[in-house]
């Protein structure tokens, strides 16, 4: 279907060819053209169906009363009780999305994008600005076709409280997967609702979870040196890596790559928090959905086909975002809590919100017999419980 295709070949570059290098040397302070990132988002994000308020009228009405909803039954089966007030649905466009991320990244990347400022002058200050613009929008434009939902844990101090804690919902996107697999609305919203209304959960039912969680992603930022020498290094890593016949991206994209041996350890700790709470999340959907999402086997069937199914240029591009990685911390985050759940019940799997200390990092995410044994707990069936 025309609105869920991917932009990849001389198709996405038909669509930033009214695009242009500035003539002059940019004299705007910052390493990123913010502006630029958001025109080429819009362009690539492409037409937003169902735009009209006909549509969006149903829809706004639905998720603000499933949002609620959804709160009280993650609740009950979590146990997680926020301490952030009532959750919130807001029901955005695709515009609307890459606003909100735009912002969310110029301010998580305000490390780094000092640092590289800093050694940057003349008219590679303009190029640089424009590529890395061009880079952000891409990945943004990318994105935004594909976002469903959205959980907003970014909570700062010196903006408006009414607009902030939300869970998003990308309207267009929502409206063209219901109409081409013909799902029933009221469930299939029901059930994104209880995807991103666990996720909030996750990050305001459990005390220290959004700081230790932005703790990792700044530690990894702030601990970046842009140095054009370590180019040379990921190349090398690349090519022993495909001489080993190993996915030099599979671990993590470009970012990866470019980690130190430092960071890298910290990115396993937040690649193995990530894929924990994206498990967690679909596990909690269906499972706090029954009996009120009959159709939940067959939205899960489809919306894992949807992130295995591109291929070729789009297939590289997941690659080289990272977003491969991301699609299976679903499925590993999953298989470890089914692990866990196994050896120790529900009970034991209530233990990784006790303390960052009993979070499991990528390697038992991958082996879940090793967080048991951390844990004390035989992984063949029940042991005695050790909490760190």
């Amino acid at each position: 279907m025309d609105n869920e295709r991917e932009y990849g070949g001389s198709e996405y570059r038909e669509k930033l060819t009214s695009i242009e290098m500035p003539a002059k040397v940019d004299s705007q302070p910052g390493t990123v053209d913010w502006e630029l990132a958001r025109r080429v988002a819009v362009k690539v994000a492409g037409h937003d169906p169902y735009s009209d308020k006909f549509y969006r009228r149903d829809i706004i009405a639905d998720f603000t009363a499933y949002t609620e909803q959804a709160e009280g039954l993650v609740e009950r089966c979590t146990g997680l009780v926020s301490n952030a007030g009532s959750a919130r649905g807001k029901v955005i466009d695709r515009v609307g999305w890459i606003d909100a991320n735009l912002s969310a990244f110029q301010r998580l990347l305000a490390p780094i994008m000092g640092k590289l400022s800093s050694r940057l002058e003349g008219k590679s200050v303009s190029l640089t600005r424009y590529v890395a613009g061009v880079e952000f929008g891409v990945v943004l434009g990318w994105m935004a076709k594909r976002v469903l939902g959205q959980y907003d844990l970014l909570i700062i101090e010196d903006e408006k409280p009414e607009e902030q804690d939300m869970v998003y919902y990308v309207a267009p996107n929502v409206l063209t997967l219901e109409n081409h697999y013909a799902f029933n609305s009221k469930q299939f919203r029901l059930w994104l609702a209880l995807h991103e209304v666990t996720h909030r959960a996750q990050f305001t039912g459990v005390s220290w979870m959004r700081s230790y969680f932005l703790g990792l992603v700044k530690s990894t930022l702030s601990s970046i040196e842009p140095d054009p020498k370590r180019v040379a290094k990921v190349v090398s890593r690349v090519l022993e890596a495909r001489r080993r016949g190993e996915d030099p991206l599979a671990s993590g994209g470009l970012m990866a790559l470019f980690a130190s041996e430092a960071q890298i350890e910290t990115l396993n700790k937040l690649v193995g928090l990530m894929s924990l709470l994206e498990g967690h999340g679909d596990v909690i959907m269906s499972r706090a959905g029954e009996g009120l999402t009959p159709s939940a086997a067959r939205f899960g069937h489809v919306i894992r086909s949807r992130r295995q199914s591109a291929k070729g240029w789009n297939k590289a591009f997941q690659k080289l975002i990272g977003l491969d990685a991301k699609i299976r911390q679903y499925a590993e985050g999953e298989n470890f809590i089914e692990q866990v759940e196994l050896s120790g019940g529900r009970e034991l799997m209530d233990c990784v919100w006790e303390s960052p200390e009993n979070l499991p990092n990528i390697q038992e995410i991958r082996s879940p017999e090793l967080w048991l044994e951390r844990m004390g707990v035989n992984p063949a069936g029940m042991g005695a419980l050790s909490t760190v």
